[in-house]
Parts: C-alpha cells; structure tokens; sequence
C-alpha cells in the first residue's frame, strides 16, 4: 500500500534534505565498485543494442519496434511491463517493497535526417513522413544513446535490489522530437493508471561535450518552444505583368524581416527570445507568381508573458504585411499539440545529486552550464508536480574534442546534424554509472 499524500511529501522533503550532504566516501567507493562491476559485464552486450537502436530508428508516432525491445528489456530483468501508454509508450514497474517512487525517462523517436556519419552501423533507414515525402531517419540528437543508458541502468538497479527499496518506475516516452509524448503519455494516465512518482530524473546527450564528463543547470534549463505555421495569400499571375497580381512572396518577404523586430525592438533585451523561420515554400516556376507562400517558424522563450507577446505579435505583423500589400488575410496556425514548456530543475533535487557525480566522476568532470534555447518536453512532468532533474552527458572522445579545437579543425556538429555521433563505450559507462548513483541516491538503504 501507497502512503498517503502528506507522508509521501513529508518522506520526500526529509529524503532531499538529508541528500544535501556528500555521502560517505567508503559507502560511495563500494556501490561505485558494484555498479562498475556490472557495467563491465554488460558493456559489450549494451554496444551492440546501441548499434542495433541506431540502424533501427523510428520516427516520432511510429516506434512501434522501438517500443517493443524496451518493453522487452524491462520484462527480463523482472519489471512490471505495459505497452501502448499515450500511443507507443512503456511504463516498467520494478516493486521492491516501501520506499521513494523513481521515475527514469528514456525518449524513443528519431529525427528526419538523412545520416552522413559513415559509420558502419549507420542508418539507411527511409520512410514517408506524414506529409507523404520520402525522408531518411537518424538517431541525431542521441535518443538511442539515452535508450541504451536507461536500458544499462535497469539491468544495474535490478541486480542490486538488496542496495535499495522503494519503486522503479522506466517510461520509453515517444514523439519527444515534436514535443507531444510526454503530454500523450500524461493525458492516456501515466499518473493516474500508475504510481506518480516522488522524483523524475533523465539524461541527454551533449554534442559538445567531452565523454566522461556530465553538465547540469539548476533552474531553468531549457526554452518554452512553439510551432507557428503562416499561410500567406495572394492573387497569382504571370510574372512579367506584376501589376496584375499580388505577390505573396513579397508579402512572406516582408512578414520574414518584419518578425525580426519582434526580438530587437519589442522584448526586453534582458529576456531571451528567438523567432527562426525555418522553412519558406512558394512557387514553381521562374515567370509564375504564386497564389501563396508557406512560413514554417519556432519560437524560443523563457517567460509566459514573453512567449504570449511573441506569438501574437507574429500574428499582428502577418496580418500588417498582408494589409498593406491589399492581399487577403493570411492564416496563422500555432500547433498546441507541438508546445513544449521549458524545462526547469528542481533546486533542492538538483543539490542532492550533483555532489554525488562530482564525488564519482571528479570536480573536473561535472560543470555547471547556463541555460539554452532548446527545448524538451520532460518539462511536462514537472509541471504534473514531480521535482525533475535532467541532466547533459558528454559523447565525443578526447582526440576528436581537442581536433575540433585546433586552427583549421572540424567543428563538432550539433545535435539534430547528419554529422552527430557519440561514442558508443565511454557514453554509456558515464551514462550508465551517473543514472545508477543517481536513482540510488534517491532510493538506496
């Protein structure tokens, strides 16, 4: 039986305060022994499901495959398992008698990205998107590294039940790229046909940080994020005789540089703000003036209040820019089903963990990193009321961080680039070692 609530939030306020110390080195030396132990066991195995993941990936909604070896995984080591939660998601149960619920979110989809990284088991893979286009499909921002880590870590956790109690809760969350998993995951129950766990943790890959090390943000780590789509009308025609059109694309034209004042004369300087246009189609021929033109834009922020004004001041702006041109009112969609909340860690969470990883790993290789604009949807948990800590896992090897380094050297690739690949054996015993302290941090004897 659960406690009630307020024992479980008592339990929880006394469970972080006392992890605000630094444990005892000698208790720390030997789980670290033991969770290194096991690693070794299983590095070689965890390479190859990292490679298989990688080849394998599926877009966001369709990882369906995906989905079924982690249920799989967790099924073996014992878990409770439950497939199809909010679409393709999984949620494992491992119940190993009264304690602490831990929540360990891995992301399941991959990106439409055609790879380049000639890597031997990189991916062909080719699918139509749900626009009916053909488009190559990589891992590129590391979801099959986080997989592969959750995976190592319940294969840890579960053969050191006599080191903790308490309740592992392992979700495989799809659609995580378009910001709707996570609130599918929610709204199909995850905390009402489940335990709701007392804390939530989770990693990421970093692109530009080196294997070995880990970063983390206390507060606010990551952006609100909004999808905007802009259809801008006009009166098609030929293009020799302008004067007999209007010309949506001197319309999307002016729409484009007017959204940039948006951020240099209508938001604070000191509050961040992004509106990108990331993708513009109109037309089909040289001498042809089109009927319309497609905006696709994101928008970055961090406040409420800033993430209002923006969106309806790209709003106001199309309908200015369509106005003056005397073409008809554009139509301006913003897709609720991709918003994703920016994300912040829980303060008190974040100070019970961190001195365990620099105890581990070294001051050295745990920094602290200032916010960005990207955005995750690991957020939404969060915001359900459970403390959530995520934090940045170091993926490139020593040589190829210094290279990039070096006058005329290569630039290591972001996340989401055709060029991005971690490096399978250092990432995941970081990966695996860190997640494992962490949990038991939270939930060990």
């Amino acid at each position: 039986m659960r406690m009630g609530w307020p024992w479980r939030f008592l339990l929880g306020v006394l469970l972080v305060n006392e992890g605000a110390q630094a444990q005892p080195p000698a208790a720390l030396s030997e789980r670290t022994a033991a969770i290194t132990k096991k690693i070794d066991a299983e590095l070689s195995d965890l390479e190859n499901l990292y490679k298989h993941l990688h080849s394998h990936p599926e877009l966001s909604l369709q990882e369906r495959e995906t989905a079924a070896r982690m249920a799989k995984e967790l099924s073996g080591l014992g878990f409770e398992v439950t497939s199809g939660v909010g679409g393709t998601g999984v949620v494992g149960l491992l119940k190993n008698g009264p304690g602490p619920i831990v929540l360990v979110r891995t992301d399941l989809d991959a990106l439409p990205v055609t790879e380049q990284t000639k890597r031997p088991y990189a991916s062909t893979v080719k699918v139509r998107d749900k626009s009916g286009n053909e488009v190559g499909v990589m891992h590129a921002c590391g979801h099959d590294m986080h997989m592969t880590c959750w995976v190592g870590t319940a294969r840890v956790l579960a053969s050191m039940k006599d080191s903790w109690r308490g309740t592992l809760m392992f979700i495989g969350q799809p659609a995580e790229e378009i910001g709707s998993g996570a609130r599918m995951m929610l709204d199909d129950g995850l905390f009402r046909r489940f335990p709701k766990p007392d804390f939530a943790l989770a990693l990421h890959c970093d692109s530009r940080l080196q294997a070995g090390r880990i970063a983390f943000t206390e507060g606010l780590a990551l952006a609100n994020v909004d999808s905007v789509d802009i259809l801008v009308r006009g009166r098609g025609g030929h293009g020799s005789a302008p004067h007999t059109t209007v010309d949506p694309i001197v319309v999307a034209a002016r729409i484009v540089l007017d959204l940039q004042t948006i951020v240099s004369r209508e938001t604070n300087p000191l509050d961040p703000c992004v509106v990108t246009v990331g993708s513009i189609h109109g037309g089909t021929k040289h001498n042809i003036i089109p009927n319309e033109v497609k905006l696709q834009i994101t928008v970055r922020t961090t406040k409420d209040d800033v993430r209002k004004h923006t969106l309806e001041a790209i709003e106001r702006i199309a309908k200015a820019a369509a106005a003056v041109a005397r073409a008809p009112e554009p139509d301006v969609k913003i897709d609720p089903n991709e918003f994703t909340p920016s994300l912040s860690n829980d303060r008190a969470l974040t100070r019970r963990t961190v001195p365990v990883f620099r105890q581990v790993l070294g001051d050295t290789n745990v920094e602290e990193r200032p916010p960005v604009m990207g955005g995750e949807d690991f957020s939404r948990y969060g915001r359900a009321g459970v403390p959530i800590f995520m934090f940045w896992l170091g993926t490139i090897p020593e040589d190829r961080w210094a290279a990039s380094l070096r006058e005329g050297g290569l630039p290591l690739p972001s996340l989401h680039s055709d060029l991005f690949w971690p490096e399978p054996q250092p990432s995941i015993r970081t990966g695996v070692l860190s997640m494992s302290h962490a949990v038991l941090n939270l939930i060990g004897k």
